[in-house]
């Protein structure tokens, strides 16, 4: 295994928090770690690959902020707009990398991708070019990403299908309210578990906070943190509930890991 860093680029929901046009206590808080742009993570492992998993509408900022500055490939979760819109931005991480960018994605995801983002795949040339250079892979198994091995697990978003993915002894499992044994096994034996936890009253696709936490007692990590909060949670407040051991993930938070490599 090698060292690695991840970093949350954002850990709310699709709104967002704060949300438009909403003044609670949580919306209007001054504590920066109740700011939470859409769920995205960054992971950094040094000599091997940087892979971002997820782009999400706030990726331009997401990026500025927390100096993402190069990016080897990109992992979708699902196709929801919250998770895939900010795609036209690997405009820019084409430049900077000088080519196109690999982007793995489910057989379903690319679906909705290649309708929602029909202008880059369509073959038609582009006056003035400006448009994503995205090297389409469907994800079917395991595979590695510059030496960087990734284990796709699959996870139920209410009806849909979705991905979860381990990295050595690292995973993260977002948008998701049922996992089943065979991925439960896939997950088994993390040091670091990151997984949805949408509010603490029940939802038809999302885990709530006591569902979660059912999950992370199954699976034992020495770590958990949740994302994908909506603004019921306040950050503070909610951390001094938690059981040792849990916390509620933030934007900008950086975990050292370790990542199996080939």
């Amino acid at each position: 295994m090698k060292p690695a860093r991840v970093t949350f680029l954002g850990t709310g929901t699709s709104h967002g928090v704060p949300m438009i046009a909403c003044e609670c206590a949580v919306c209007r808080s001054t504590d920066p770690r109740d700011k939470r742009l859409r769920p995205s993570i960054y992971l950094d492992v040094p000599s091997y690959a940087q892979i971002l998993v997820d782009a999400g509408p706030d990726l331009r900022q997401q990026a500025l902020t927390f100096g993402v500055k190069h990016v080897d490939a990109i992992l979708l979760t699902h196709s929801h707009a919250d998770h895939i819109l900010g795609l036209d931005e690997v405009r820019r991480f084409n430049a900077v990398a000088g080519g196109p960018l690999p982007c793995y994605a489910s057989p379903s995801t690319w679906e909705t991708v290649w309708r929602t983002f029909h202008y880059v795949f369509d073959g038609v040339e582009k006056k003035g070019g400006g448009i994503p250079r995205i090297d389409a892979h469907e994800i079917r198994s395991p595979l590695s990403i510059k030496g960087v091995r990734v284990v796709p697990v699959p996870v139920w978003h209410g009806d849909m299908p979705v991905l979860g993915f381990r990295f050595g002894d690292f995973a993260y499992l977002t948008d998701c309210n049922r996992i089943e044994e065979s991925s439960l096994a896939l997950v088994d034996g993390v040091d670091t578990l990151v997984i949805d936890a949408l509010r603490d009253r029940p939802h038809v696709t999302h885990f709530s906070v006591s569902e979660a936490l059912e999950v992370i007692a199954r699976l034992k990590p020495r770590r958990a943190y949740m994302t994908h909060m909506t603004h019921d949670l306040g950050h503070a407040a909610t951390n001094a509930r938690l059981p040792a051991g849990v916390e509620l993930a933030y934007d900008g938070l950086v975990l050292d890991v370790r990542v199996d490599v080939e």
